[in-house]
C-alpha cells in the first residue's frame, strides 16, 4: 500500500496507518518509539548541541515513512544561525498573544528551512517561585496567561507543518534537583494550578507533549499512568504522541506501558528491553501498536498537508524576522519606574549619554543550555544607542568592572553627562538550565552550560553598588534590568529616576531599548509575575530537595491572600501616556456564563498600547479559594483621546474549582465579583457582582 497524496483525508490517513501496523514488525515498531544517532551528530557538530536536527522517532525505510526531526527552542530554533528571539518571559510580558503566534510562525519557517518538522520548544512550565533557573524559559506565573501564550505559539509553529511539542509535563519548576524531586500534589492544585495551560494547548491541537524529569507524587513523569494515560490520552482525548526529556527521561521500558511513546534522544530502554518486556507480556502489545499509531498518524497529517508557503534557507534569520525579534524586544520591555517623566529621553536636551555596566556591551541572549540560539548577530545595548544616537549624542562608554572594587571611573562618566544607562543583571553563569557533571551536553561547545537555580534573587552586590554610586552624581540615572524572573531591587530602587525590565531581549535587543528610551515606541510591557517586597513571602524555595510539597497558593494568590507588600504587582507596568477605565458593566448570561464589558480610553498625549486584565473572585466559597484569578486579558492599541470597549465572556470553568470527593469540576451558585483593571492590584479597576445562585 502506498503512502497517500498530499492532501489525504484523515480516513485515509488512517486506513493506511492500520495497514502499517499490520506490516510492520515488532522490531520496526520498537525503533519508531526512539531517538536514533544523537552521539554521532552531536560528535560531528563539534560538541554543539542540536546545531543540526535530531532524529527524534518514526522513520521506516522499507515502508518510506517520514522521521520525526527534532530542533530545540523556544527563543527561536537551535539550528545553525537562526533568528534569536527575546526569551519566552520577555515575550510573556509582552501580553501579546497575535505577537507570539507570528513569531511562532517565524520559527516554523526556519525550522523547515533547516530541515526539521519537529519544534520542541513550547514551554508553560508555571513559575512557582523566581528563582528557579529555567524560569527566562517559560511565559510567567499565571495557568490562563500561561495557556493563552502557549496556545499561540503552538498556532504560528503547526501552521507551517512542524510539530509542536509542548513541555515539561509536569509541575516542572525546580531546576537543580530535576532528576530526582518529588513534587507531591493533591488532586485540586494540580488540576487547578500545574495543568490548565497544558490542557489549553491541547485544545488548541498541540501534537506532542514532553514529559518531565521530576516525579509527581512518587513517579517519574515519563513513567507516570496518571498523567500520561489518566489525565492527558483518557480524559482530555489527546491523540498526539508523548515523548521523554533528553538522556535522563526514561528508566525502563515500563514507560511505555505508562503512555510513554518515544524515547529520546537515543535508545536505551525502548530497544531490545522493550521487546523482551513484550514478549514477557510486561508491556503489551497494543500499548506498541498504540504508541505507533500516534507517532505515524501524528507525522503523516502535518507532512502531507499542503505548506502554506516554500521555505528557502534564506528566510533564516532574514530582515522580516530582524524586525520581528525588535518589535517582540519593544513590546516586551517593563516600565517600571519612571520619575518625574524621566523617559523618554530627549535627543535634544541628552547631548552627552553615560552607558555603564558590566552588560551594556554584552550580548545578553539567555542561558547556554538546550534554548541556546546562536544568531549570526546581535546588537547590544551600547551598540544600539550609538546607532541610534549617531553623531549627535555623545556616548561615553564605561564597563563598571573598575579595579579592586573602584568605580572612580563609572562616577566619573556619570557625572559628565547629561543622563546615565546603567545596564545590569544577570547572564548564562547565573541562571538557566544545569546539567550535572559529565551529562553537559549543551552550551557553546567552549565548555558546559552553567546557570541553575539562583542563589539570590537581587542583583549581585557589585551591581547595587555602581547603581547607587552612579545614582548618587546623576540624578538621570536609568536603570536597565537584565534577567529571565523577578529580581528584587529593595536596595537601590528608590535612588534612581527610571528603572527598566529589559529581560534577555534577543539578537536585536540593543535596536529596540534605544527606540524606547527616546520614545520612538512606547512602552507597553506588564510583569507576568509578582514581584515581592519581601523573600520570605514567596513559597518554600529549595533547589537541592528530594520532596517538595506544591500547593494551591503561589505568586499573586499568595501574596493576596497572605495580604502581603509587593514591589510590583502582577500585571504592572508604566507606560508614557495614561489610560482611564470605566465603569465595568455585565451580567450572567445562563448556564454558568457571563458577560462584562468596559471602556478604556487613552487620556495622554501620545498612542499607546494597553494590557486589559479581567479577574474573577468568589464571595463566601464553601471551599478556600484565591480572592482573584485571572480570566482574560486583551492588548489594545489606542491613539490619544480613542476609547475603546473591552469585551470578556467568561464561561463555566472560569467559575469552577475541582472537587476531589467527586473528582469534577464543579460551579458554586455564588456571588461572584468581577475587575478589569491594568494589574492584579490597581486601584483603578472597578469591579462588578454576578449572581450564580439562580444558574
Amino acid at each position: 500500500m502506498d503512502i497517500p497524496s498530499e492532501g489525504a483525508s484523515t480516513q485515509q490517513i488512517d486506513e493506511f496507518v492500520a495497514w502499517c501496523l499490520d506490516e510492520l514488525s515488532l522490531d520496526e515498531k520498537i525503533y519508531m518509539m526512539s531517538g536514533h544517532g544523537f552521539i554521532e551528530q552531536y560528535l560531528a557538530d563539534e560538541g554543539q548541541y542540536n546545531i543540526s536536527p535530531y532524529q527524534t522517532g518514526g522513520g521506516n525505510d522499507r515502508l518510506g515513512l517520514p522521521k520525526l526531526m527534532f530542533t530545540d527552542g523556544p527563543r527561536g530554533v537551535a539550528l545553525g544561525n537562526s533568528t534569536c528571539f527575546p526569551v519566552a518571559m520577555a515575550r510573556g510580558a509582552s501580553w501579546d498573544v497575535h505577537l507570539e503566534e507570528r513569531i511562532g510562525r517565524a520559527i516554523g519557517r526556519e525550522a523547515r528551512a533547516q530541515g526539521s518538522n519537529f519544534f520542541g520548544g513550547v514551554c508553560i512550565n508555571l513559575l512557582r517561585h523566581p528563582a528557579w533557573g529555567r524560569a527566562q524559559e517559560t511565559y510567567g506565573e499565571d495557568p490562563h496567561h500561561l495557556g493563552e501564550m502557549g496556545a499561540a505559539l503552538v498556532r504560528g509553529v503547526q501552521y507551517q507543518n512542524v510539530v509542536a511539542t509542548i513541555k515539561h509535563f509536569a509541575c516542572n519548576s525546580i531546576e537543580n534537583a530535576r532528576f530526582k524531586i518529588d513534587v507531591r500534589v493533591d488532586e485540586r492544585a494540580l488540576r487547578e494550578v500545574y495543568l490548565p495551560h497544558f490542557k489549553r494547548c491541547i485544545d488548541e491541537g498541540a501534537a506532542s507533549v514532553m514529559s518531565a524529569y521530576n516525579k509527581v507524587n512518587g513517579a517519574y513523569c515519563g513513567h507516570n499512568r496518571e498523567l500520561l494515560r489518566t489525565i492527558l490520552k483518557d480524559e482530555w482525548g489527546f491523540t498526539g504522541f508523548v515523548h521523554s526529556d533528553f538522556v535522563k527521561g526514561v528508566y525502563g521500558p515500563d514507560a511505555a506501558a505508562a503512555g510513554l511513546d518515544v524515547e529520546n534522544p537515543e535508545t536505551t530502554f525502548f530497544g531490545d528491553p522493550l521487546r523482551e518486556a513484550v514478549e514477557q507480556g510486561d508491556v503489551a502489545s497494543h500499548e506498541i501498536d498504540d504508541a505507533v499509531r500516534r507517532i505515524l498518524t501524528t507525522l503523516l497529517r502535518f507532512d502531507l498537508r499542503a505548506d502554506p508557503e516554500v521555505y528557502p534557507r534564506s528566510v533564516v534569520a532574514c530582515d522580516e524576522h530582524r524586525r520581528l525579534a525588535r518589535e517582540a524586544a519593544e513590546k516586551s520591555v517593563v516600565l517600571l519606574r519612571n520619575e518625574a517623566a524621566l523617559l523618554p529621553l530627549s535627543r535634544a536636551d541628552t547631548q552627552r549619554l553615560a552607558v555603564i555596566g558590566p552588560l551594556a556591551d554584552t550580548a545578553s541572549l539567555g542561558d547556554r543550555g538546550s534554548s541556546f540560539v546562536r544568531p549570526p548577530s546581535t546588537v547590544t545595548v551600547l551598540e544600539g544607542l550609538r546607532s541610534y544616537l549617531g553623531t549627535d549624542t555623545a556616548v561615553v562608554h564605561d564597563d563598571g568592572d573598575g579595579l579592586d572594587g573602584c568605580l572612580d571611573t563609572s562616577v566619573a562618566a556619570a557625572a559628565s553627562c547629561d543622563a546615565a544607562v546603567v545596564v545590569v543583571g544577570y547572564d548564562y553563569r547565573d541562571e538557566g538550565e544545569f546539567i550535572p557533571g559529565d551529562m553537559t551536553l549543551e552550551g557553546d561547545g567552549n565548555g558546559p552550560s552553567l546557570g541553575g537555580d539562583r542563589t539570590r534573587l537581587g542583583l549581585s552586590d557589585s551591581d547595587e553598588a555602581l547603581i547607587l554610586a552612579v545614582a548618587d552624581v546623576n540624578p538621570h540615572t536609568i536603570v536597565l534590568v537584565i534577567g529571565g524572573s523577578a529580581i528584587t531591587m529593595n536596595a537601590w530602587r528608590d535612588a534612581v529616576s527610571a528603572i527598566v525590565m529589559l529581560w534577555y531581549p534577543g539578537m536585536e535587543g540593543g535596536h529596540a531599548v534605544a527606540r524606547v528610551l527616546f520614545g520612538d515606541v512606547c512602552p507597553s510591557g506588564k510583569l507576568p509575575f509578582s514581584v515581592p517586597k519581601d523573600v520570605r513571602d514567596l513559597p518554600y524555595f529549595d533547589k537541592d530537595a528530594d520532596s517538595i510539597e506544591y500547593g494551591l497558593y503561589h505568586g499573586y494568590t499568595l501574596l493576596e491572600r497572605d495580604a502581603a507588600d509587593v514591589a510590583y504587582p502582577f500585571g504592572f507596568g508604566l507606560s508614557y501616556t495614561r489610560f482611564d477605565y470605566g465603569e465595568v458593566r455585565g451580567g450572567v448570561t445562563g448556564s454558568n456564563g457571563a458577560r462584562v464589558t468596559c471602556t478604556v480610553t487613552n487620556v495622554g498625549e501620545r498612542a499607546g498600547e494597553e494590557v486589559v486584565q479581567c479577574y474573577l473572585g468568589p464571595r463566601d466559597a464553601g471551599v478556600d479559594r484565591p480572592a482573584k484569578l485571572l480570566r482574560g486579558f486583551r492588548k489594545l492599541a489606542l491613539e490619544p483621546g480613542e476609547s475603546r470597549e473591552v469585551e470578556f465572556k467568561l464561561k463555566a470553568p472560569d467559575f469552577a474549582h475541582f472537587d476531589e470527593l467527586s473528582r469534577q469540576w464543579r460551579v458554586e451558585p455564588l456571588l461572584y465579583e468581577v475587575w478589569i483593571s491594568a494589574s492584579v492590584a490597581d486601584a483603578r479597576g472597578r469591579g462588578v457582582e454576578l449572581d450564580l445562585r439562580g444558574d
